[in-house]
């Protein structure tokens, strides 16, 4: 069933004490929006929160709020976050931590010396320097036998550190590795340090033949539990009155690590997305098909959209559409609400 739940409310001045931050909700107008949405046969649900408040969650083509959605590579900001915990814990060492020391039983670097430089760092920003296991060479990889050996026995392209090249197979071995530092499968940590203090359970995902959780593809999450996700990243991680991610490891992850080769607006921070959206810094995980949680901390906004994640004609096409309906439709409309100049600059 569909449903629609919005909030247009008052434009509210508050008194408050001296030195405290003045609040107002605005009236939000998301017409235009929805008739975009609506317009769109891949897309399956959109959810909007401002100031931590609900103010716009509906559903498309059949889907409601109970609908599990497979959050494709949003997958790595979820693997991103759980390095940053097992860091805060003591299990791993640092992000400058060679992964050599997790894997070496391996004669994986045996080809080339550099690839004993490569650190957990390197696996975040996705400058590991190893040829990528995504794109063409995605259904080979997963075809393997031992997919973190798979990934490791890539021949190593750049120095690491040097250059960007997306690859699945690098938060794959981020997985491996919390599994070996924790003594937990990466279910178990997620569940144990992340989804419990969010108050939900995370669903089981695929496993690669060792038994390793996928790192970085196909977890599965609900369009709330990726919102409560997101809004843990615009509270500096906070929630429900407890620090569940290092505020740190938060500043860290959303700064600007490297540059996009493919798309020079875009950066990429350790498992997150930035591009400037209607004069604002969004940061944003990005799933394959459509699947989006967008933080603006400018306008304490954070926004959900979920689509089909199956391949198919238009997909690319639909995914453009919804980086347009993010940023002209939605997050312009926010902005101009609330009367909030553009500010990319100040964050």
């Amino acid at each position: 069933m569909n449903c629609t739940h919005l909030v247009l409310v008052f434009c509210l001045l508050c008194q408050t004490p001296a030195g405290a931050q003045q609040s107002f909700s605005a009236v939000y107008d998301f017409n235009k929006t929805l008739e975009t949405a609506h317009s769109l046969p891949r897309i399956k649900s959109l959810l909007v929160s401002q100031n931590n408040e609900l103010i716009l969650e509906h559903y498309f083509n059949g889907t409601d709020s109970s609908d599990p959605t497979n959050i494709k590579s949003v997958s790595k900001s979820v693997i991103s976050t759980l390095v940053g915990i097992a860091i805060q814990h003591g299990h791993i060492s640092s992000i400058e931590q060679p992964i050599i020391e997790y894997f070496d039983e391996e004669n994986w670097a045996n080809d080339n010396a550099l690839k004993k430089d490569i650190t957990v760092k390197n696996l975040l920003t996705m400058q590991s320097g190893l040829e990528t296991t995504s794109n063409r060479n995605y259904g080979k990889w997963i075809a393997s036998t031992n997919w973190v050996t798979f990934a490791l026995q890539r021949p190593l392209q750049s120095t690491p550190g040097r250059l960007m090249e997306y690859s699945t197979g690098n938060t794959h071995l981020l997985s491996a590795i919390l599994t070996k530092a924790t003594g937990l499968s990466t279910l178990e940590f997620a569940r144990e340090v992340l989804t419990k203090p969010l108050g939900f359970r995370l669903m089981s995902w695929p496993q690669d033949p060792q038994g390793i959780y996928f790192g970085g593809n196909d977890m599965a999450m609900t369009p709330n539990q990726m919102l409560l996700f997101g809004k843990l990243y615009l509270n500096h991680g906070e929630a429900n009155g407890s620090q569940v991610i290092p505020r740190a490891w938060i500043d860290s992850t959303l700064g600007h690590r490297v540059q996009s080769r493919r798309d020079r607006s875009r950066y990429y921070g350790y498992g997150w997305w930035m591009k400037e959206m209607a004069g604002h810094n969004a940061h944003y995980a990005w799933g394959f098909g459509g699947q989006f949680i967008v933080i603006v901390p400018t306008l304490d906004l954070v926004v959900v959209t979920t689509s089909s994640s199956n391949p198919g004609i238009g997909r690319q096409a639909h995914t453009r559409s919804i980086y347009d309906l993010l940023e002209h439709d939605l997050i312009s409309s926010v902005s101009k609400a609330l009367g909030s100049p553009a500010s990319s600059q100040s964050q």
